[in-house]
């Protein structure tokens, strides 16, 4: 096996990843290849830091610097209940005509407030400033009037009660935050105080653990010693530690070292990983992560060299797992993915990549969803370093690069993660069955409590400010919003089932914070939420009263093509998909896509298979006669992609691998089940053959694989040109149920969809907004993309006046069937789609 090093940790290069056993744990993890590491003994000479707390409490020094912090820790943030509580009413419904009453009964009393504060909190001492010399101050605007809501949607009047309560609760917030925290920027950087933080002369060591009654830092600095580094706990349950330096002036911890921190707790004594650890490994054959300290030497810490992308106007998203990114059936790496998916993503005319299951997750299998240490890279594809310099290329591609996001739950893994991480139900969650997804298997912050605030604020900024990240795709909003989350609940679009009982304003408002935090102080960064109810005001500015979010994932339209295409051909409704398209809400932009990774794992199907099934094995071969199934899938798959990107949004995504219509699901390594229940789930014998990405099927020229993805590139370039998906101008001018036509315009695009499985029209007049003359820049049955080349591309299209379509005038043009071609307006000024440049 090949090795690249750092200090006392050794990584295996990704064509020599060993394949482990799969062993199931507390239900949500198993043991998967890792990260191995030597141990090394070092010798250690320091005193141990036994004196009074740090957190001094100082109550005639409370003016607001930013040295100041305070910590709530055992109850909400007004010090009694939560908000949540007082407005929730699970499974309950209101009627049209109700509201919430009396409003400013529920809301905070600033003095309770302001003694809750006193009386709960104290201060940490110590100042940090993390700005560079010369660079812009960053500044959080203070809130607006949350008000212009109403202006946008004047049906949100009937609930202005809840949604100004909600606002009042995020503005108390705010001034609580400015007053005792130093502002909002101050609190969202946590990580310069708990967990490890370095200074000149030391080590200092903090971890909020109130359910503890003892605690001792132990690892390999101190030869896993619970008696060499006792912690103090203050009265507000953080325990510290300061290691001074060494003799010799070296760090106290060896860059490398394995850390951990020992409880007594009401649930015994037990090792943790640090909650908020920079770095965590696996090693081989163990079924528990250690925690690392991480802290190499300036001469090996990643420098970023590029400046990050100014944010496009138009998102064209390529959604992707470092892990599953190599055509081999191994674990990819962050430096393989670096240098052969990156050029790959920007060839293809993407101008984002999305990367999934980056915190760091001890259950592989979970595609990253079930986080154990939040602050930490998974250290399955690499270090922290690596992930820097991933990011640097894409930045260098011009590409942003974006972060699935989890804060909508937590891994129940109590080895390894928050879970119990005090030995108590609630210190990070919920307590009791409200602190724990059924469905999921996973634990549920109580964004009520101020360190879980604390915690997710600073998160957030973490990928932001240390690697530079461009923004988040946030998961699982909407399990967020509502205390039923989501689950077994039909949104029908009746605003009640937004602003009742069953919201919970708690984490809303942690939303509508986390969107001001990244925006005040990245103000080029992106946020997404993936949300399936459709909630009002979800994409409006915080500042008028919305929660704050640039996009929403649009993720009906992947349902609806899932419904549509298990309809025959004569009973798919060109109204229904139109209207399943267009149907957002104003000024809300959307993410649009026909499929993402949903539909690629293992007991779903792509949009290729439900089209194509298994003769996607056999009759993709050139140089073999293909069949109906075939030539109907390849055809349908174009069309389906670009109605998608054209009428679904304002931004695009896809799911690697899908933009060629990958043959293969996603099945993780895993072994054989036995649940307690008596069943019996098989396993795929470890196996990662159908964890990886088959991209040489793609830019194999003999397979019609390779003509499905030029044209994803004939899409994405099209878009660049021409930048339609943020047009103002968008126009539905036909949806011709007989016909199967779908015509609509997208700035001076006009898009010409014909459905039909039989039927092409000559002569067939479409309806246009300019005058001029129209070209060809875009069609789906050119032979490069795998069609039959029934359209001359030469040909030129001229407009004449006279109401057609409800539009002022048309042309006339030849739509072959099951084609989807798109017109330019040749005076537009806009070079053509150049084609010529293939793929590979």
């Amino acid at each position: 096996m090949v090795y690249y090093a750092i200090s006392v940790i050794r990584f295996p290069c990704a064509s020599s990843l060993y394949k482990s056993q799969s062993t199931r744990f507390h239900g949500d993890r198993r043991t998967s290849s890792g990260l191995s590491f030597l141990l090394k003994k070092e010798p250690f000479s320091r005193n141990i830091f036994a004196g009074k707390s740090s957190y001094e409490f100082d109550s005639s020094n409370l003016t607001v610097t930013a040295s100041e912090k305070i910590l709530i820790p055992d109850g909400q943030i007004d010090g009694s209940s939560s908000s949540t509580d007082q407005l929730e009413t699970p499974g309950t419904i209101l009627e049209e005509s109700q509201v919430l009453t009396d409003a400013e009964s529920l809301m905070m009393d600033d003095k309770i407030v302001e003694n809750e504060v006193k009386r709960e909190s104290v201060p940490l001492h110590e100042t940090v400033n993390i700005g560079k010399s010369g660079s812009k101050p960053r500044f959080i605007p203070p809130p607006g009037s949350g008000q212009r809501i109403y202006d946008i949607d004047p049906r949100l009047t009937g609930f202005r009660q809840h949604l100004d309560y909600r606002y009042a609760q995020y503005k108390r917030l705010r001034e609580v935050i400015d007053k005792y925290e130093g502002g909002l920027d101050e609190f969202s950087r946590g990580y310069e105080k708990f967990g490890f933080s370095r200074s000149e002369t030391g080590i200092t060591y903090r971890e909020w653990a109130p359910g503890a009654t003892w605690a001792a830092l132990i690892g390999d600095f101190n030869n896993w010693n619970p008696n060499a580094d006792v912690m103090t706990r203050n009265e507000f349950g953080v325990w510290e530690i300061f290691l001074p330096n060494n003799a010799d002036g070296s760090s106290p911890i060896p860059h490398g070292s394995r850390v951990k921190i020992r409880m007594d707790t009401p649930s015994g004594i037990k090792d943790s990983i640090p909650a908020w650890i920079k770095f965590s490994v696996q090693a081989p054959g163990e079924i528990p992560y250690s925690g690392i300290y991480y802290d190499p030497p300036e001469e090996e810490k990643y420098v970023f060299k590029h400046p990050q992308p100014k944010r496009p106007k138009s998102l064209r998203i390529y959604e992707s797992h470092v892990g599953m990114s190599s055509t081999e059936p191994v674990i990819n790496t962050y430096a393989n993915f670096r240098d052969d998916v990156l050029p790959r993503i920007k060839k293809l005319g993407y101008n984002a990549v999305q990367i999934m299951a980056i915190q760091e997750h001890s259950y592989y299998a979970s595609f990253g969803y079930h986080v154990t240490n939040f602050f930490a890279p998974s250290s399955r594809f690499g270090t922290p370093d690596d992930l820097k310099s991933l990011i640097d290329k894409a930045h260098e591609l011009g590409l942003l690069v974006l972060m699935d996001i989890v804060h909508s739950h937590a891994s129940n893994n109590t080895l390894d993660g928050l879970n119990m991480f005090d030995g108590t139900d609630a210190h990070y969650f919920h307590s009791g069955p409200r602190g724990h997804h059924w469905m999921w298997d996973s634990r549920l912050f109580n964004y009520g409590s101020w360190e879980v605030l604390r915690l997710l604020l600073s998160n957030a900024r973490w990928w932001l400010d240390e690697y530079k990240f461009d923004g988040f795709r946030f998961d699982g909003v909407t399990s967020m919003m509502y205390t039923h989350h989501g689950l077994q609940v039909a949104f029908t679009g009746n605003y009640n089932e937004y602003f009742g009982f069953a919201t919970d304003v708690d984490a809303v408002v942690y939303l509508m914070l986390v969107n001001d935090m990244i925006h005040g102080l990245f103000p080029e960064a992106v946020t997404i939420g993936e949300d399936v109810s459709g909630m009002p005001t979800f994409c409006i500015p915080v500042k008028d009263g919305g929660v704050g979010f640039d996009y929403r994932l649009q993720m009906a339209i992947a349902d609806k093509w899932i419904e549509i295409l298990q309809k025959r051909d004569e009973d798919w409704k060109m109204g229904d998909i139109a209207h399943t398209l267009t149907n957002r809400r104003w000024l809300e932009k959307c993410v649009a896509y026909a499929e993402s990774h949903d539909q690629a794992l293992v007991g779903d199907k792509t949009i290729a298979f439900w089209l194509m099934d298994k003769d996607m094995y056999d009759f993709m071969a050139l140089e073999r006669p293909s069949t109906p199934l075939i030539d109907r899938g390849i055809a349908l798959h174009k069309m389906i992609r670009l109605i998608t990107m054209g009428l679904g949004g304002e931004g695009y995504l896809n799911f690697m691998g899908n933009e060629f219509g990958h043959p293969e699901w996603i099945d993780f390594p895993r072994g054989d089940q036995h649940l307690p229940s008596g069943k019996f789930i098989p396993g795929n014998n470890n196996s990662y053959d159908k964890c990886r990405r088959r991209f040489d099927l793609g830019d194999a020229e003999y397979l019609r694989y390779h003509g499905m993805q030029e044209f994803d590139q004939g899409m994405q370039h099209l878009e660049e040109a021409y930048g339609f998906m943020t047009s103002e101008h968008q126009y539905i001018s036909r949806k011709d149920e007989g016909d199967r036509i779908i015509v609509f315009e997208r700035g001076n695009l006009v898009f010409v969809f014909n459905f039909h499985w039989t039927s092409s029209y000559s002569d067939y007049r479409v309806g246009c907004l300019k005058p001029g003359k129209y070209k060809i820049v875009l069609d789906s049955d050119d032979p490069l993309f795998g069609g039959f080349g029934r359209l001359n591309h030469n040909a030129e299209y001229f407009s004449s006046e006279g109401w057609y379509d409800n539009r002022p005038r048309s042309f006339m043009v030849y739509t072959p069937s099951r084609t989807a071609v798109v017109y330019a307006l040749v005076e537009d000024k806009v070079e053509p789609l150049d084609l010529s440049n293939r793929f590979f």
